[in-house]
């Protein structure tokens, strides 16, 4: 589809969005089976569910412009995602905390590309005036601020501490 204005681009960011929150979400899955820590499992077991909730918004922005969420694959996540497969589940770990910190990091990634993901939405949909939408993704956008925080307090209150 040949993009000539900015509600195409902002449907196929939408679609892309889609896309990242189903392979992130399988991805995050997994890690939060392989974390030992209980706040790092429960964190990403939150994840999961905040996921769930982006790709419901995504899907429901992609259907209020008369378009499909499925349209498009991010290529993207798919790299992250290859990356957290790589760095995660393909590397032998001795140390359990070396691991949790691995898998903080992979998370981070790709919660970093929904920041990034969520934030174009939103500005895209306020140039378009689709006030309902901007709205939406901000709360997506402001759920991934707030769920990297908290990775990040995980992170520096004892994983890497533990896994040094």
């Amino acid at each position: 589809m040949a993009k000539t204005t900015l509600r195409d681009l902002y449907i196929e960011q939408v679609q892309d969005m889609h896309s990242a929150c189903i392979q992130s979400q399988g991805m995050t899955r997994r890690l939060a089976d392989a974390a030992t820590a209980q706040d790092l499992t429960a964190a990403l077991i939150d994840g999961v569910k905040g996921i769930e909730r982006g790709r419901d918004t995504m899907d429901q922005m992609a259907r209020a412009q008369g378009a499909e969420a499925t349209g498009k694959h991010s290529k993207g996540m798919e790299g992250l995602v290859a990356e957290a497969q790589s760095h995660v589940f393909d590397t032998d770990f001795d140390d359990d905390d070396v691991r949790d910190a691995a898998i903080i990091a992979e998370y981070q990634r790709m919660a970093h590309y929904a920041i990034s993901g969520y934030g174009t939405i939103r500005a895209f949909a306020e140039r378009l005036g689709l006030k309902a939408e901007r709205d939406a993704s901000q709360d997506c956008l402001d759920k991934s601020y707030d769920g990297d925080k908290r990775f990040t307090e995980i992170a520096e209150s004892h994983v890497n501490r533990d896994a040094a």
